[in-house]
């Protein structure tokens, strides 16, 4: 591997990352100005500037691929540090999240048969609200294609954290801790992304939110969705 590729698609990254930060914080928090979603343009454009390929990016940004593993598991430390809030509002928070996991996955079935869709599209956009890998999973098992739920995922998490905080806002939702479960919950990584930025509670409850709807939507989805489907 390219030693100099690896640095340059690191710093584009970070670059490109810290910059869409500073514009996000800057401007208020303003929901279309989301940070993963500038990032994603400002890519665009240096890699285009620097006449570089995507395969060519992709493979020099792996190590940071490679670190979303530990970054995940340290999103645990700010989930010890409010270990008591977590075991004051245990059973709302699992009720909630079990709740929001069969809220997203009826709603997708019932939209792909308002709309018409293939069952292999319903199936596909079911797991939209869990990561990406775990989606895959549940749609081998389902009927859905490992692609099509891929595109889901990504955009469910974009829009999730693009309108999520200004609508729970607009909803009078001010409880870090509830905040923090709709937004991990309902957008995965992306949701618990912008859960950090607005504090630690607000991350920590994110963090636990994405990691147990993953958990129960696989559980739970090949039986519910065979029902509803």
């Amino acid at each position: 591997m390219n030693s100099f590729l690896i640095v340059a698609s690191i710093i584009l990254t970070m670059g490109a990352y810290s910059l869409s930060r500073l514009i996000f914080l800057r401007c208020n928090r303003h929901p279309l100005l989301n940070v993963l979603f500038l990032s994603t343009f400002f890519i665009f454009l240096l890699l285009r500037a620097c006449h570089l390929s995507y395969d060519e990016y992709i493979s020099g940004i792996d190590i940071v691929t490679y670190f979303l593993g530990p970054v995940t598991v340290a999103l645990a430390v700010p989930l010890f540090k409010n270990r008591l809030v977590l075991k004051k509002y245990i059973t709302p928070i699992f009720v909630g999240i079990l709740c929001g996991s069969l809220a997203s996955m009826t709603t997708a079935v019932l939209i792909g048969k308002l709309t018409g869709l293939s069952k292999t599209i319903t199936m596909s956009l079911a797991p939209k609200s869990v990561t990406i890998p775990i989606a895959i999973e549940i749609a081998k098992y389902i009927g859905g294609d490992p692609t099509l739920v891929a595109i889901f995922v990504v955009v469910t998490g974009l829009v999730g954290s693009i309108i999520g905080p200004t609508l729970l806002t607009r909803l009078k939702v001010t409880d870090p801790v509830a905040r923090g479960i709709a937004l991990g919950t309902a957008g995965q990584g992306q949701g618990t992304a912008v859960a950090m930025l607005e504090g630690e509670m607000q991350g920590a409850m994110a963090g636990l939110a994405m990691a147990l709807a993953g958990v129960l939507t696989s559980l739970i989805a090949p039986m519910f969705l065979t029902l509803i489907g």
